[in-house]
């Protein structure tokens, strides 16, 4: 039985989960967006107890990555393995977007595994380099 359901960019409960991520955005001025995806195509996953989130968008991204991007993934959940729920949700973005690369960014200091990334390498994804800012980036080819 798949674990995600489809949510809304902007919903309280999941933006107050985004705002635990350490990727969470506020403005200069300390206002929070309501919204937090950003522009581009985009897919809201979501347990339907709103324990877990992720996000995939599909834009013009300024790096040289290509493909749709995991720009959220948190996982507030015991029994759910965010492995389990990473690869769910690559067959979500596969059955959306054919073909396409996956790849997300990790930043290494604000994750409190001593292997940043684990849940993503369990799920079949793999280190393909680092920014120069210094976030790991894992990708999953196209199947």
């Amino acid at each position: 039985m798949p674990h995600w359901i489809i949510g809304q960019d902007g919903e309280p409960e999941l933006r107050a989960m985004y705002d635990r991520h350490y990727s969470s955005y506020v403005y200069k001025d300390g206002r929070k967006p309501v919204k937090f995806v950003g522009p581009g195509e985009h897919i809201v996953l979501t347990t339907p107890t709103r324990t877990a989130i992720f996000v995939w968008r599909r834009f013009r991204d300024d790096s040289a990555q290509w493909g749709v991007n995991c720009s959220v993934f948190r996982n507030e959940s015991s029994p759910i393995r965010s492995s389990d729920l990473i690869r769910e949700a690559d067959a979500i973005a596969d059955r959306c977007w054919p073909g396409l690369r996956h790849y997300t960014y990790v930043r290494p200091e604000a994750v409190t595994s001593r292997n940043p990334g684990w849940c993503f390498l369990c799920a079949g994804w793999h280190r393909v380099g680092k920014t120069k800012g210094g976030l790991v980036i894992l990708a999953r080819c196209p199947r």
